[in-house]
């Protein structure tokens, strides 16, 4: 009685560790979740103790009957066999070289698999073969293709798709008002806020660094130009921003800004194009 007592004790002092726990680290849920998870191996270890005591200690049980007589009851239950000292009332009358059959029952577990399997078979007849066509594999086709599509589409609308062999120029009003947007935060400290040219080249006339035509300007702002201190953008700017601010920059040929930079580069003749 005293150990059991003492283990009793021991449960309390922990259910108040582990609240005290709680209030002092509301910060920080990876400490409580770990220590409540402690807490509950614990305490089924503690029972488990405790059951060992009172089955070993206050009913006698020195050979591990009843400790053990949960477990045989079950086995009992599933498989509804017949005790080894009982076998002898089922017994068959026949007997076969000296051997005698026993008349054991059909376990429960297996009438459930039985009859479990068949149940699924009639589930599945009227789901693919009376409510459903049959044809199996073909819907599963049709629905990864209905699925491949709607994903190809999500890429096309976010430009995973667009680079700068393939990237062509839009005149969305939206997308150029995106564009404005991007090279005001972004380009203008270097180019201008009307694409005069600061430090960078003049985007109003018809010369070109580096080449003109929306595949050109795409590749420079997606892979910049290292050597004259313009950095990468492609970790900025997805393939769909990269080219809405190109065209938007293929937009500003021919504005006249204040104050433009004298021409750098050569002559392009197809800028849009």
């Amino acid at each position: 009685m005293k150990l059991n007592r003492l283990l009793v004790s021991f449960v309390i002092m922990l259910t108040g560790f582990n609240t005290a726990l709680a209030e002092g680290s509301s910060s920080d849920e990876t400490i409580y979740s770990v220590a409540k998870y402690m807490t509950v191996i614990t305490l089924v270890f503690i029972l488990i103790v405790l059951w060992l005591v009172i089955v070993y200690s206050e009913k006698n049980d020195r050979t591990g009957q009843l400790f053990l007589a949960p477990l045989k009851k079950l086995i009992s239950l599933i498989s509804q066999s017949t005790p080894i000292e009982n076998e002898s009332e089922i017994l068959l009358a026949h007997e076969y070289d000296g051997i005698r059959e026993l008349d054991n029952k059909i376990p429960p577990w297996f009438h459930g698999l039985l009859w479990g399997t068949v149940i699924i078979s009639i589930i599945y007849m009227i789901q693919y073969h009376v409510i459903g066509t049959g044809n199996v594999q073909e819907e599963e086709y049709l629905a990864e293709v209905t699925l491949a599509s709607v994903e190809r589409d999500i890429l096309i609308r976010t430009g995973a798709f667009i680079n700068e062999e393939t990237v062509t120029v839009t005149n969305d009003a939206a997308a150029l008002k995106s564009g404005e947007d991007i090279f005001v935060k972004n380009c203008a400290a270097c180019h201008g806020m009307k694409g005069e040219g600061l430090v960078g080249p003049n985007f109003a006339d018809e010369y070109w660094v580096h080449g003109g035509g929306i595949k050109n300007i795409f590749k420079v702002i997606k892979y910049g130009v290292p050597q004259k201190g313009m950095i990468s953008w492609q970790t900025q700017l997805d393939p769909k921003q990269i080219q809405e601010v190109s065209s938007y920059i293929l937009s500003l040929r021919g504005t006249n800004p204040p104050n433009p930079k004298a021409p750098e580069g050569e002559l392009w003749v197809d800028a849009i194009n």
